[in-house]
C-alpha cells in the first residue's frame, strides 16, 4: 500500500495564521493573502477561509470539507483576545483526531499564549503546539508530530 501524507484541515477565524502556517509547512515564501476559497496545498493541508468559523451558516460546509481528512487542526492566534471555538467544538468532526495550533507566539506575551492554549484545550484539541511562522519556533515539533502520525 502506498504511503500517503496525513491530510490536515486548518480551521480558525480570519487572520489566525492558517495560510501563513501552511506556507511555512510547505516551504513556500511567506506572503499574506486572504483565503477566499478552500485551498488544498500539496495534497496535505486544507486551508479554509476564516468565514467558515465566523459564520455558523458555513459549519455544514466545514463539516463536509473535513469529511476526507485525517486530522482536524484548530488554529488560534495567541494575540487574539477571544476565540470562535465553542467548548467541545472539535466533537462536530465525529471522532476524528483534533489538534490545536497556537500561532503568532512571537507577537504574544506568555499569558496570551497560555490563554490561547486553554481555548484550544476547551474546544477539544487534545494535542497542542505553540508556533511562530515568522521565527520558526515550535515548527520542528509540529512537523515531527505530523510525520509520526
Amino acid at each position: 500500500m502506498e504511503d500517503r501524507k496525513q491530510r490536515i484541515i486548518l480551521v480558525g477565524r480570519s487572520q489566525a495564521g492558517k495560510t501563513t502556517l501552511t506556507q511555512y509547512m510547505t516551504d513556500q515564501q511567506l506572503s499574506y493573502h486572504k483565503t477566499q476559497t478552500v485551498q488544498v496545498v500539496e495534497g496535505q493541508f486544507i486551508d479554509t477561509p476564516g468565514e467558515y468559523m465566523e459564520q455558523r451558516g458555513f459549519y455544514g460546509a466545514l463539516s463536509v470539507t473535513a469529511a476526507d481528512v485525517d486530522i482536524i487542526a484548530l488554529v488560534q492566534s495567541a494575540v487574539d483576545e477571544s476565540t470562535m471555538f465553542a467548548p467541545n467544538f472539535g466533537s462536530m468532526f465525529f471522532g476524528k483526531p483534533v489538534m490545536g495550533i497556537v500561532t503568532k507566539i512571537d507577537e504574544a506575551s506568555p499569558e496570551q499564549v497560555r490563554r490561547a492554549d486553554l481555548y484550544l484545550e476547551q474546544a477539544g484539541a487534545s494535542t497542542r503546539f505553540w508556533v511562530s511562522s515568522m521565527t520558526g519556533e515550535g515548527m520542528d515539533q509540529l512537523k515531527d508530530w505530523l510525520r509520526e502520525k
